[in-house]
């Protein structure tokens, strides 16, 4: 019995681990579907946070994003994109390697969801201000108000005072200077911080601390906390840190107690200012403020001011100028009033119109009290000149937001159709046409500002004349971002109401208890972006002629069945409703034209939606809808927009389904295969119908749906034995993704449509194994088209075949132009994006250089065989003579950004020289074999290699890098260039770079590295349930 003992001593080695073993061979389908999820949920996270980065990042903002932010953005694209490559080849995997690929997913399943632990905070701001100190304003010109300017910035820069208070009347101006003061004080850089904050005339004391906490980028301090108390103690350290700032409080409308908000007092001691403005000089006092009074226009500065706004051909005509000057006086010298008049009256010569305007003005003031009463009858009187009713609907449906509120444009557009404030016409693109006319005229008249890119607000004092009109006729209820924590009681609610307007509200519960009994002539009833989580069953019961219904952004799970009686109902907004899952029938919603159900977790089609045959905009992006109902979409042949969630493999739609929706205008969805798309494509080409907008993606291949920049956007993945052929007429993409299309060897050649392709903007590959390069020149012999002409940005991306961008004739980069090359291809290029092309040696030859004289930014990134980023060929070294310099001319460079490329020896060849004196950054990291920096020439003069450097050029990398770097006998070289050290990638722990992540994760996929980690679970498997060997 001596082996018995032995034996026991195995068992008991062998035991934990072969059971898992056993686990492993046995629930691999369970650990691959539960790897699926993670994905899918890491692919649901990134996409959420590329949205809120896209909305912070407008134009005019001046944002740039987060470096972690796009640091996990770029490593969560890697991690899904080698996440499918890896489950592909788990399912397609051998059985013997069960148990192995059962630990190799399971591992992979737990990073994911560590990783995903990891993902930037959407609360904390995703974009940081461009300035440190803040952002400018958009203005208008000073006109007048430079003695007051100039009073309030003297207080400013004396140490003395502390507190100024600014106030006048509404509509004097005092908002557009302190608005010029901010962004000067910008320019001064004398404060740490110039913070902006607007108070709505109904103060809220947590709201005007989330303001300002948002305002630092500082929000997510004080999301968790409930007591204002706390939160006005976090406030006060967050201001303290900051150091010297200006707190400037526009429109307070009462006193303020800083102590209560949590604004630190300022002295002289700190530094700190606090400016407001106001139209109570009571306010001032209270606060113990030097006061400034704004005073209306001297008669001439109201004269300038009325004339710049009037129009040229008003000013050259001196018949108008006696009466023109009589208008001018009854504006009251109130800077707003005389622009709005102005804008009203802007370019008519008639004299009996301007003599009837002037006995209109003073009619309507005559018999009134109270300054602000006359200012908003004056402004009354740019509405009432508004000659179109539904021009003036569309006016008034602005006081709905709530004050200072910025309002999209597309958005409020949209609203103005559902309303039908905008008559319908054959297509919506024109109805939207018509309501950018609209929006101008508004904004002509001064009745609306421009707001940020893309958005416009009201004046509070234009509000208020809003308002003033919807508390008679038309009457509206408007209690728009009050804070409200539940609905107006039931007096409130008065029977002759027709629109309803509570979004942005603490709301969340509509009980029985205050629900009002009559509603019979509401139209509008506007609830969105409130956390309302149940909604009274019978609510709806007494609403006969809703038609407008916006719940989107609330908290709901379920709607009332009395929703079913709103018979009249045209359009439902259920956007952004993350928990919504239940729909009741909507067959008797009849009338019903929009409905909008994205992001939504509804899994099927509400019950009745066939029935709804008037529909014209449906938006059912919604990644847990199960199924599209087979004949669902031939009955809804009104259909404008349609859209579905592209990243939802259960949701591709059939061309013969589509085929009837012959009004469609824009389109989101996914093809099965190229088949279908090319059979949709064909029947709308027979129809002769052009989307005007659409995003479509063709292929078995779930992937992130991409940021689009364009409004004609298609995307190709996973498709198999596609070449590049389509039915499509190139010429309309704006924006093409293509992704794991292995049977794909270039993008432009004989065989491929995309040669015509000459509106492309945006051209992106992903993981396509057989691409050897992007454009093929033997198919221009074939072709008068210069492709690419149009487009800006080129992105390539894991493509281990791609040896060059261009393949010539007579070879891969080689030879001299060819004059086949047309010279519009890639003229309006912007951006070269390279990632994990490792066959490629150089990027750019030096005869392609004349193209790419609009290129801004390159950015090359683990590319392991690239030798030269920018190539000359040996006949061209010698055309130019040995030792003459070779000029590489890239005008507009802006950036070069170099990563991982272990064998990158140069920038440009030895004897090049750098023609680039707008490149500002040149980024270098584990480029170890880099050891020279290319001289550069100024564009104009005589500027000698190695003694000149752009102007704006930094070089950043580690400092081990730049001492390692050879001067060529030039070491002044040295000392014209600036470099910004960074720490060094050899100082870090591996698992601290995000690459290792990836890097680790393909080494788990080598099989002996699996059979080590087997041997190796002791440790692990103690925590393990199982059945032990013995059993």
């Amino acid at each position: 019995m001596d082996w018995v003992d032995p034996c026991v001593s195995i068992a008991n080695c062998l035991g934990p681990p072969v059971c898992k073993y056993l686990k492993y061979h046995r629930k691999v389908n369970d650990y691959v579907t539960n790897y699926g999820k993670i994905r899918d949920e890491l692919n649901c996270k990134m996409e959420d946070i590329e949205l809120q980065l896209k909305a912070e990042l407008l134009p005019s903002s001046g944002k740039i994003p987060k470096q972690g932010v796009e640091n996990w953005l770029k490593d969560a694209k890697e991690m899904i994109a080698e996440a499918q490559d890896v489950e592909n080849k788990v399912r397609n995997g051998r059985y013997l390697y069960r148990a192995w690929n059962g630990k190799l997913v399971d591992e992979k399943t737990r990073e994911m969801k560590e990783f995903l632990d990891k993902a930037p905070n959407a609360s904390e701001g995703l974009a940081l201000d461009g300035r440190s100190s803040g952002l400018p304003l958009p203005i208008s010109e000073l006109v007048g108000e430079k003695a007051v300017r100039d009073e309030i910035w003297t207080c400013l820069m004396q140490e003395e005072v502390s507190k100024i208070g600014v106030w006048g009347m509404g509509g004097v101006g005092k908002t557009t200077i302190m608005k010029h003061i901010h962004n000067d004080l910008l320019k001064e850089q004398r404060f740490e911080r110039v913070i902006w904050i607007t108070i709505s005339k109904e103060f809220n004391v947590m709201k005007v601390q989330d303001d300002i906490a948002s305002s630092l980028k500082l929000k997510e301090g004080l999301a968790i906390e409930g007591d204002k108390l706390r939160r006005a103690a976090i406030l006060l350290e967050m201001l303290n840190k900051v150091g010297k700032h200006v707190l400037i409080l526009d429109n307070v409308w009462d006193e303020v107690s800083l102590e209560e908000v949590g604004i630190p007092e300022p002295s002289g001691s700190n530094g700190c200012k606090l400016v407001l403005t106001t139209r109570l000089e009571h306010v001032c006092k209270y606060l113990g403020c030097t006061v400034i009074k704004v005073n209306a226009l001297s008669e001439q500065q109201a004269l300038t001011l009325f004339l710049s706004k009037v129009g040229p051909n008003i000013v050259q005509n001196q018949t108008l100028m006696p009466i023109l000057r009589l208008v001018v006086k009854e504006c009251a010298a109130l800077p707003l009033t005389i622009v709005v008049v102005a804008g009203t009256l802007k370019g008519e010569e008639d004299p009996l119109i301007w003599k009837n305007a002037l006995r209109e003005l003073k009619e309507r003031i005559e018999k009134l009290e109270g300054v602000e009463a006359k200012v908003i009858e004056r402004l009354k009187f740019s509405f009432d000149h508004l000659k179109d009713m539904k021009v003036k609907y569309c006016f008034l449906h602005c006081a709905l937001y709530p004050e200072d509120y910025e309002i999209k444009k597309d958005e409020l557009i949209e609203c103005w159709i559902e309303e039908g404030f905008i008559d319908d016409m054959g297509t919506r693109q024109e109805m939207k046409d018509k309501g950018h006319v609209i929006l101008k005229k508004l904004e002509d008249n001064c009745l609306l500002e421009n707001g940020s890119s893309g958005f416009v607000k009201m004046h509070d004092a234009v509000r208020d004349m809003a308002l003033s009109i919807t508390r008679m006729n038309p009457r509206y209820m408007i209690q728009a971002g009050l804070q409200l924590e539940e609905l107006p009681e039931k007096k409130q609610w008065s029977s002759d109401t027709e629109k309803v307007s509570l979004m942005c509200n603490l709301i969340s519960e509509i009980s029985i208890d205050v629900l009002p009994t009559k509603c019979q002539l509401l139209t509008t009833l506007l609830l969105q972006n409130n956390p309302i989580k149940k909604i009274s069953i019978s609510f709806f019961t007494n609403m006969p002629c809703l038609s407008v219904l916006n719940l989107s952004s609330t908290k709901i799970e379920s709607l009332p069945n009395s929703i079913s009686e709103l018979k009249n109902l045209t359009t439902l907004l259920l956007w952004g409703c993350y928990e919504l899952r239940d729909l009741p029938c909507l067959s008797m919603l009849q009338q019903l034209k929009k409905l909008d159900l994205r992001w939504t977790k509804i899994e099927e089609v509400p019950e009745g939606m066939d029935m709804l045959i008037k529909l014209r905009y449906i938006d059912l992006g919604v990644r847990t809808l199960k199924e599209i109902p087979a004949g669902l979409l031939p009955k809804l042949v009104h259909l404008q927009h349609l859209s579905f969630d592209v990243n939802n493999g259960k949701t591709c739609v059939k061309a013969e389904e589509m085929e009837p929706l012959k009004k469609l205008e824009c389109f989101t969805g996914r093809f099965e295969d190229i088949n279908e798309f090319n059979k949709f494509i064909s029947s709308m080409q027979q129809s002769k119908k052009n989307l005007s907008k659409y995003c479509l993606q063709v292929g078995s291949y779930l992937f992130s749906q991409f940021y689009n920049r364009f409004y004609k956007v298609l995307t190709i993945g996973g498709v198999h034995n596609w070449e590049g052929e389509l039915i499509m007429h190139p010429i309309e993409i704006q924006e093409l993704n293509i992704t794991h299309c292995d049977y794909l060897r270039s993008l432009v050649n004989d065989n491929s449509s995309f040669k015509n392709a000459i509106d492309l903007r945006v051209c992106r590959i992903l993981g396509c194994e057989g691409i050897e390069c992007v454009v093929s020149l033997s198919s221009f012999a074939s072709s008068s088209a210069h492709p690419f002409r149009s487009l800006e940005v080129l992105d390539l991306q894991n493509l281990p075949k791609l040896s060059a961008l261009i393949v010539k004739d007579a070879g891969i980069g080689s030879g001299t132009t060819s004059p086949l090359f047309p010279s519009a291809t890639f003229s309006h290029l912007k951006e070269i994006k390279i990632y994990k092309c490792s066959s490629m040696k150089t990027l750019l030859p030096h005869w392609l250089l004349p193209n790419l004289q609009n290129l801004e930014e390159i950015s090359v990134d683990h590319c392991d065989e690239l030798v030269e980023l920018l190539g000359a060929a040996t006949s061209e070294v010698e055309e130019e003579g040995g030792d003459a310099l070779i000029q590489f001319h890239l005008t507009k460079l802006r950036e070069l950004r170099l990563e991982g490329l272990p064998n990158l020896k140069s920038i440009c060849s030895k004897s090049g020289v750098m023609v680039c004196d707008s490149i500002q950054l040149i980024k270098v990291v584990e480029c170890y074999k880099l050891k020279r920096i290319p001289p550069f020439v100024p564009l104009v003069g005589n500027g000698q290699p190695f003694a000149y450097a752009p102007p704006s050029l930094t070089i950043s990398s580690s400092t081990e890098w730049w001492e390692s770097l050879e001067w060529d006998d030039h070491p002044n070289f040295k000392n014209v260039l600036r470099f910004n050290p960074f720490g060094s990638f050899e100082s870090r722990p591996f698992m601290d770079h995000p690459a290792a992540l990836h890097r680790g994760f393909r080494a788990a996929i080598n099989k002996d590295f699996i059979a080590q980690e087997l041997d190796n679970d002791k440790e692990d498997d103690q925590d393990e349930e199982g059945v032990t060997i013995g059993r």
